[in-house]
């Protein structure tokens, strides 16, 4: 059976003067174009090509890797906008549709939004939806608490940031828990922190307890040494000066000192901590 929006691993079928014409076990065919062909093949071994929907709707086959493949949640930017909808480049010839009722706010043309991309029933099209939230489910969840997963940033709200948990269910990070710069798109290990009553999820982007000491008396170790052994922080300074430097919060910051402080790798100052 051809897959649409997926890699398929098809049997090379026959030569013709337009491409050749691959095939799956069921008896369906599909043209591979010209442009698309490896220089070496044999008839009757595999490739493993995408396929989509051509200029025609037709079914085609290609060697090219989209940015984006079906059931997926990515990035992406608007490479044009008419009366359809607005159309995505994911790195194939024919842009990849978000129809406007699939649209959270009027998309432009060169702005960049996350989309998941789906086979429209109706119209057995690939299609892709910025409206994420009902491709998403938190009624089955897969995940625990501290368990690390995959997450992508979604939306900023006033709370924190929406993300996308394993390509699956949809948690946030509260502001007061981000010490790194984040955007939208941006894919990154988070732990689950919290799994409320009501399914939502709260999520860290930094191990929880313990696991957070090494790594951060590392991060400041290291940090030192590139500031010719000295920083200008110790356990009195401002949570603002230490995440603006050490992207960490206060809290991790003296733990994080502590550690290096026991181990005989620093001295604290009332100015600052220097390399012992």
């Amino acid at each position: 059976m051809l897959l649409l929006g997926k890699y398929n691993r098809l049997q090379i079928l026959r030569e013709t003067g337009v491409g050749l014409f691959l095939g799956d076990d069921e008896g369906n065919d599909v043209l591979l174009p010209n442009k698309y062909v490896p220089r070496t093949y044999e008839i009757g071994k595999e490739l493993e090509v995408f396929c989509y929907l051509d200029h025609e709707e037709r079914p085609i086959a290609t060697t090219l890797q989209p940015y984006i493949t079906k059931g997926e949640f990515q990035l992406l930017q608007v490479a044009e906008v008419n009366e359809f909808g607005a159309f995505m480049d994911w790195g194939l010839e024919k842009h990849l549709l978000v129809p406007f009722r699939e649209q959270r706010s009027k998309m432009k043309e060169g702005h960049w939004y996350v989309v998941y991309c789906h086979l429209d029933t109706k119209t057995n099209r690939l299609v892709a939806s910025n409206k994420l939230d009902k491709f998403l489910d938190n009624e089955d969840l897969t995940v625990k608490e501290r368990e690390v997963v995959d997450l992508i940033f979604t939306r900023r709200t006033d709370l924190g940031w929406e993300v996308i948990i394993n390509n699956r269910h949809k948690g946030l990070v509260y502001s007061n828990e981000i010490f790194k710069k984040v955007a939208i798109g941006d894919n990154t290990k988070g732990v689950i922190k919290r799994v409320r009553p009501d399914n939502k999820i709260d999520v860290l982007l930094q191990p929880l307890g313990a696991n957070v000491l090494e790594p951060a008396a590392n991060k400041i170790y290291e940090t030192l040494l590139r500031n010719n052994g000295f920083l200008a922080l110790h356990d009195k300074s401002e949570p603002e000066a230490i995440k603006a430097i050490l992207q960490m919060s206060k809290k991790t910051f003296k733990k994080g000192i502590g550690t290096l402080y026991k181990a005989r790798k620093i001295e604290i100052k009332a100015n600052g901590i220097r390399v012992i």
